[in-house]
């Protein structure tokens, strides 16, 4: 099994979605169903159709969700150490074209949320960045074309998912 790796507060998050639907969401659809049964025939009642979808949808996602948890690698950016730009790591970057500094903290797929600074990994920002250190030149290729980018810090704090 592929591990997931996971900050501490992005473990929480994934557990706190989880606990919602098995304690919140399911109950709720479960009663939609048996009550949309009860409008009679199954085969032309959208409320059913639509809420088996949503059910399929919640125990898609319950199912997901608990084969990450299980595969998480929790990486506590704080217990990270040295200049390299790894998992958990924040740094800040200037764009050497604008001019314009920007700073990321390097997370895994499901805590990325560019709005908050918080990049993936698997992005092509993340995968250059990886490795490098303060000082280092980085050429990215995104959508829009390259990027040129220089790391100006590296550093390990708490990441607020």
């Amino acid at each position: 099994m592929q591990r997931v790796p996971l900050t501490p507060g992005g473990l929480k998050k994934l557990e706190a979605e989880l606990e919602n639907l098995i304690t919140i969401e399911r109950p709720a659809i479960i009663e939609a169903i048996a009550i949309a049964r009860e409008h009679g025939d199954l085969s032309e009642n959208a409320e059913y159709s639509s809420a088996k979808e949503k059910q399929s949808f919640i125990e898609g996602r319950i199912a997901e969700l608990e084969s990450k948890i299980g595969a998480a690698e929790v990486i506590d950016p704080l217990k990270q150490q040295g200049g390299r730009v790894v998992f958990g790591a924040t740094v800040t970057l200037i764009d050497v074209d604008s001019d314009k500094e920007v700073t990321y903290a390097l997370v895994g797929t499901d805590e990325a949320d560019l709005d908050r600074g918080l990049l993936s990994t698997s992005s092509p920002i993340g995968r250059g960045l990886l490795g490098k250190e303060a000082g280092d030149e980085v050429t990215v290729k995104v959508p829009g074309g390259e990027r040129v980018y220089e790391i100006l810090d590296v550093k390990f704090q708490e990441i607020k998912v």
